[in-house]
Parts: C-alpha cells; sequence; structure tokens
C-alpha cells in the first residue's frame, strides 16, 4: 500500500510507522526542503539531524526510510512523493552485517576484508546500495574503500574517469561522501565500449594501487572494498565484470534485479566468491538517455561549481608551447602493416601526442601526475581536470576553465571523449 500525492507540494507533513520510507522526486528547476520534525530517518545509511533543513536541488530522486518511525516535513515543488511500505532494507542491513561478520574474522585472524562487488543493469539502484553498504560500515568505526568503476555517472572523479576513496565518515545527507585523496584515472568515455582494453587495463592499474593501500592500512584491509560498476552486463560489459572481479579478487559479488545475470556469474566465479541476489528498491526509477546525459553534465559543473554553486573556478590563458597534449589510443592498423611482434590491440593504449587547435574546444583535458612524458602516463593517476573554453589559434592559446587559479600542477594533458560547454561564461 502506498500514499501517493502527484500534486504540486507547498508544504506537507508526512507521519512514517517503523520500516517505511518516504520516496520523492523534485521537479525540473526547482528544490525541495526536508525537515525531521521527530524520530529517527536516514537517506542511504546516513542518519539525518533532528530539525535541520535539507535541501535537494532540481530532480533529484530521494528515499528517507525510518527504522522506529517518524515526522518529516517537505517544502516545495515535486513531482511525486510518497510513503513506501514495501523496501528492501532489510535485505540490504542484513548483508551488511553479515559483511561486518566477515570483517570481525579478518580482525581475528589478520586477513583480508570482505572485497565487494555490485553489478546490475542500468537503473536499479547500484550507486544507492553501495552508500548504504559504506554508510553503515563507517558507522560501526570501519574506513572500507570505496571504488566507482561507472564512468558513465561517476561518483568519486567526473565522467570518463575511474576512482577510488578512502571512506572515513558517513556521507553528508546533501553533498555525498566527502571526497579529500580520491585516486582518480583517466579513461577518456562515458562508456567502456569505445576502448575495452584500455578500461581492463585502468581496473587492473586501479586494483594494484588499491591493494598496495590495503597493505599499508590495517583499518583499510579489515573494513574491505565495495565497488560500483556499469551498467553494462551483456557481452563486452559482462567481461568487463569477470576482468573486474578477477582484478580485485573479490569475494562477494551482490546482483540487483537480474537473475540471468546472476546465474551466468554463479556458473562463471569460483566457489569461494559468494553470488547474490537482492531486489531493487521500489523507487528506483528508470532513467532516459536524455536524463543520464543530463546527471553527466550536471555532474562536470558540480566539479567546476560545487553542489550548491558555492565554488568558484578560474579562467586564464595557456599557451600551446607550455603543455603537451595527448590522446590514448590511436587508429587502427592492419595486422600486415604493423611492426614485428606488435598487436594491433597494442594500438588502443597506446599514447599518442596531439597538435592543440579547435579540436581541443569544450573537451575536458585531464591533468596527469606525471612530471615527465618518459613516464607510463596512460597508468599514471590525474590531478584534476581542465575545459578548454577558447582556441585562438593565432596566438596559440587556449582559453580553460579550472577549479583552481594559474599555473596548472603538471603540464601533460590528456584529451577526453567527453565535452562539456560552460553556458555561464557566453
Amino acid at each position: 500500500m502506498s500514499e501517493v500525492q502527484k500534486e504540486e507540494t507547498t508544504r506537507s507533513e508526512y507521519k512514517l510507522e517503523a520500516d517505511t520510507e518516504l520516496r520523492f522526486e523534485v521537479e525540473h528547476n526547482a528544490s525541495v526542503q526536508l525537515e525531521l520534525v521527530e524520530g529517527k530517518a536516514e537517506l542511504f545509511g546516513s542518519e539525518l539531524t533532528k530539525n535541520k533543513r535539507y535541501s535537494f536541488p532540481s530532480q533529484s530522486k530521494v528515499a528517507i526510510f525510518t527504522w522506529q518511525g517518524c515526522i518529516l516535513m517537505l517544502s516545495g515543488k515535486t513531482e511525486v512523493a510518497y510513503i513506501a511500505k514495501d523496501t528492501p532494507m532489510t535485505m540490504y542491513v542484513n548483508t551488511h552485517a553479515a559483511l561486518e561478520q566477515m570483517r570481525q574474522a579478518a580482525d581475528s585472524d589478520k586477513s583480508r576484508g570482505p572485497r565487494v562487488m555490485v553489478v546490475g543493469p542500468t537503473d536499479v539502484g547500484k550507486t544507492t546500495v553501495c552508500s548504504i553498504l559504506l554508510n553503515y560500515a563507517v558507522r560501526v568505526g570501519r574506513a572500507p574503500v570505496f571504488v566507482d568503476l561507472d564512468v558513465g555517472q561517476s561518483n568519486i572523479g567526473i565522467p570518463g574517469t575511474i576512482g577510488a576513496l578512502i571512506v572515513e565518515r558517513p556521507a553528508d545527507v546533501e553533498d555525498g561522501f566527502a571526497e579529500s585523496a580520491p585516486l582518480v584515472y583517466h579513461f577518456g568515455y562515458n562508456t567502456p565500449s569505445p576502448n575495452l582494453d584500455l578500461y581492463n587495463l585502468l581496473v587492473s592499474r586501479l586494483a594494484l594501487v588499491c591493494n598496495q593501500r590495503c597493505e599499508n592500512s590495517k583499518k583499510a584491509n579489515t573494513s574491505g572494498i565495495i565497488i560500483n560498476t556499469c551498467g553494462w552486463v551483456r557481452s563486452g560489459g559482462y567481461q568487463c565484470i569477470i576482468h573486474a572481479a578477477g582484478a580485485f579478487e573479490v569475494d562477494v559479488i551482490i546482483v540487483l534485479d537480474q537473475e540471468r545475470l546472476h546465474s551466468e556469474l554463479v556458473r562463471d566465479m569460483p566457489d569461494f566468491v559468494k553470488v547474490l541476489l537482492l531486489p531493487k528498491s521500489g523507487g528506483v526509477v528508470e532513467r532516459s538517455k536524455e536524463f543520464r546525459g543530463q546527471s553527466r553534465e550536471r555532474r562536470i559543473k558540480e566539479y567546476f561549481y560545487g553542489r550548491r554553486n558555492n565554488l568558484y573556478p578560474h579562467s586564464f590563458e595557456i599557451r600551446f608551447s607550455d603543455v603537451k597534449t595527448f590522446k590514448i589510443g590511436a587508429p587502427v592498423i592492419p595486422e600486415s602493416c604493423m611492426p614485428l611482434g606488435m598487436k594491433a590491440d597494442d594500438n588502443k593504449t597506446k599514447l599518442v601526442p596531439l597538435q592543440p587547435g579547435m579540436n581541443l574546444l569544450n573537451h575536458i583535458l585531464s591533468v596527469s601526475m606525471a612530471v615527465t612524458k618518459d613516464e607510463d602516463i596512460v597508468q599514471t593517476n590525474v590531478a584534476g581536470f581542465i575545459v578548454v573554453t577558447e582556441v585562438n589559434m593565432d596566438r596559440q592559446t587556449m582559453s580553460v576553465l579550472s577549479p583552481s587559479p594559474r599555473p596548472l600542477p603538471r603540464n601533460i594533458l590528456v584529451l577526453m571523449d567527453v565535452q562539456f560547454m560552460d553556458m555561464t561564461l557566453k
């Protein structure tokens, strides 16, 4: 049973019983304020503070859950707002409890904690389940590593990247997890399909570095790793899942809402890997291709301007001669034309020098942490990102938008296929 309200909301009070949740979606170009008036409630495992007003921007999709019951006040324009009594939260928290038992066992025998990968097609709530498992782990004193392999809707870097982050405190209800010292790698596309060789190479590299970090931190090692994945689960996408599971040496795979994928993984995974099938939340809604594109743009804008437009990026000129610009991947050459001993696949991960020009306009460039071009730039993490807003061929300069003032921390730039048009500069 659900109480559904599809009319515009100005200010409404919702009384939730135990084990229920308030689900609402914010209208386009509107915002909604939420306040916990009485009781206890949480957003994806992050507890709400009583009598504090939380603001959710345009097109947010929110589910506030309560274990004991609560009263919530909602202000603003919602597309839909209703109380749901049927949620999978008990199953999710039971999963957390099982993972915590594995961590306690790791504490006892000084071994590695659980490594969990969450998989499933698009729009089944993979990121939400990762957030819940991470937040509950932190609330019992753990510091798990969060790995995001979803290059389409990245929660650590920006679209077109994969990354990892040690989570030491619950996510902020409005702002998400604190992103201090994230480890981010440049991929360049918002789906793995254009360059599977590069994607798998970077996943292996990220897994290696995460292993090293866990070896250096007993707490991170026993806390384990939670891995978010792309929604591409067929053919090449399925092979990416298999590759990632092997690279990270996962112990548990959580499959959301797809029995076929679950049975395939049970068949293909080693016996020591537990493959669980869990339902998606009824509040998860299918997003259109257009909406996912808007989400990517919003994520990039948040990188430069902050989630609440509270950051002030810098705009400045860079001379072409002051930077070295590359892209990853060269055109495929017929086998007969390849140098002896080299395969065509090698070109997919080849670093190609670029002559800066109009081809960079509106593209995002990753600022590599590499100091010289002799380093393995392809497998080197990035310091951050800039976007090219103007190119002046006469003066041989480009104007860029950067989160920090000049000079750039490094002078090696890698071109993304991902573009961003900053309309605030027009």
